[in-house]
C-alpha cells in the first residue's frame, strides 16, 4: 500500500504554456544568467590584459567546435557541447591562472564569454540526436 501511494504522488505540472522542456519564466532566467556569464568573460578578457581587436574573432572561433557534425550528430554534440560549457572555460580559466600562463587563462575567459553569449542568445548544450535538439528546447525553424 505504501508503495502505491508513493508512486501516485508526482508534483502538479507548471502552471501556464511550456516553451520546449523550459517555461518561459526559467527561459529569462537563464538568459539573464547568460548575460552575466558573457560580461563575465568580457571583464576578465580585459583584466588579463587581451588585446580588445581579437575578441570578437576569438570568440567566434569557439564555434570550430561544431566541426564533428561533419561526421554524426553524436560527434558533434560530443564536440559542441565540450566548448559550450560553463565547467570547461572555468577549468581552462584555472589552469591558466594557476600556471601563469595568460593565453591559457584568455582561452578560459574567451570560452565563458561565449558561453555565456549562446546562453543569451537561446543556444544550450546538444542531444546526439540533431543540432537542432538542446537542453533549452528545439531551436531553429519548426
Amino acid at each position: 500500500m505504501y508503495r502505491s501511494l508513493a508512486m501516485n504522488t508526482n508534483p502538479a505540472p507548471p502552471a501556464g504554456p511550456l516553451v520546449g522542456p523550459l517555461g518561459p519564466g526559467v527561459r529569462s532566467w537563464l538568459r539573464l544568467e547568460g548575460l552575466a556569464g558573457l560580461v563575465a568573460g568580457v571583464v576578465l578578457f580585459g583584466q588579463l590584459s587581451g588585446a580588445w581587436l581579437i575578441l570578437v574573432p576569438a570568440v567566434l572561433l569557439v564555434d570550430v567546435s561544431m566541426v564533428g557534425y561533419l561526421r554524426s550528430p553524436r560527434l558533434g554534440a560530443l564536440t559542441y557541447n565540450l566548448a559550450h560549457q560553463w565547467a570547461t572555460g572555468l577549468a581552462v580559466l584555472g589552469c591558466g591562472l594557476a600556471s601563469g600562463v595568460s593565453l591559457v587563462a584568455l582561452a578560459g575567459a574567451v570560452l565563458i564569454a561565449h558561453v555565456g553569449m549562446d546562453r543569451v542568445a537561446g543556444y544550450g548544450l546538444k542531444f546526439p540526436t540533431s543540432f537542432q535538439d538542446t537542453h533549452l528546447g528545439r531551436i531553429g525553424r519548426g
